[in-house]
């Protein structure tokens, strides 16, 4: 009752100050602090204040949202420690050799490559020269 009481008063000291900004010719803001001082009045009338004070003084409410935060957290931490695991665990043999040849550097031209220039293909001009170097830098 008390709560319903204070819902009533806060809507009506908002009409009040909504009036006398109306009355200053400032509509725009009058109108969305009425809007926002018939909220708490619309929880009163919906009965969603009435079930708010019914559940924050109700032990069985807080026991169920204790348990519901326990679940919450067991879920999360059981995410977790399923994610570690599979990050250090085996990864498929295929996946190790990829990711083992992505890192691996380009080996080093021996001395006599050095002397003779690479062989051209048909297709290819000066122009992807540049782009297959690069490529083959980083080992694609």
């Amino acid at each position: 009752m008390l709560a319903e009481t204070i819902c009533s008063a806060v809507s009506a000291a908002g009409l009040g100050i909504a009036a006398i900004t109306a009355y200053r010719r400032r509509f725009l803001a009058a109108a969305r602090i009425t809007a926002y001082s018939l909220v708490p009045l619309g929880l009163v009338l919906t009965g969603a204040v009435e079930w708010l004070v019914d559940t924050a003084f109700s032990p069985t409410a807080w026991v169920g949202f204790g348990l519901l935060g326990g679940a919450w957290l067991l879920f999360m931490t059981t995410r977790a420690v399923e994610r570690r695991r599979v990050g250090a665990g085996k990864e498929p043999k295929a996946a190790k050799g990829a990711q083992r040849d992505a890192i691996a550097p380009a080996p080093a031209p021996s001395r006599g490559a050095a002397a003779r220039p690479a062989p051209k293909s048909a297709g290819t001009g000066d122009d992807f020269s540049d782009i297959e170097a690069i490529l083959k830098k980083h080992g694609i």
